[in-house]
């Protein structure tokens, strides 16, 4: 049996009950960065993305960042330092973060109760008021201080790992597919 899905309603009544300021635009489904970025227009602040991924010994990693940097995963690794890293697959996803693929988010940590998954947050995102995520559906974006980000991942019970993600983009000359 499939876990139960958080709704955004339940995110936003966390939210809450924390004391989190948070505002909510709605859109239609986006599923990249580019259809993310055509839709939002003005909309103020750090424009974010999320990936998950597995290492080679079987752990599970969500690095937060700005949705123009681009991570070599061996050199986030090393930097971590954790095994080799691949992208999770969308069954992993749903069983830990309680998202679907296109809809992965910080705020998925809610749904990690046995807190399997190392949230990375990219220390120059964190330099961005507020910040941008979708709230666990991607048809809406969720604007939050950057505090208040690693406030709700400290709630959630997980300890977020700040790191300099500028040092270790891809190599220009490697296209993204």
């Amino acid at each position: 049996m499939p876990p139960r899905l958080t709704t955004p309603e339940e995110l936003f009544a966390r939210f809450d009950a924390l004391g989190i300021e948070h505002r909510t635009y709605s859109h239609p489904p986006v599923f990249t960065v580019t259809e993310a970025t055509a839709l939002r227009g003005n909309l103020p602040g750090g424009h974010c993305k999320s990936l998950f991924l597995k290492d080679k010994k079987g752990g599970f990693w969500l690095a937060v960042m700005l949705e123009e940097r681009r991570v070599d995963l061996k050199k986030l690794a090393a930097l971590l330092p954790a095994p080799r890293f691949s992208f999770g697959g969308a069954a992993d996803l749903v069983r830990l973060l309680g998202v679907r693929p296109g809809s992965v988010t910080p705020f998925a940590l809610i749904n990690d109760v046995q807190h399997l998954v190392t949230p990375v947050l990219d220390a120059g995102m964190l330099e961005y008021d507020p910040l941008n995520y979708h709230p666990l559906e991607n048809d809406r974006t969720t604007a939050i201080s950057p505090a208040d980000l690693q406030r709700f991942i400290i709630a959630s019970g997980h300890v977020p790992r700040i790191v300099d993600l500028a040092g270790i983009g891809r190599n220009p000359d490697i296209s993204e597919s």
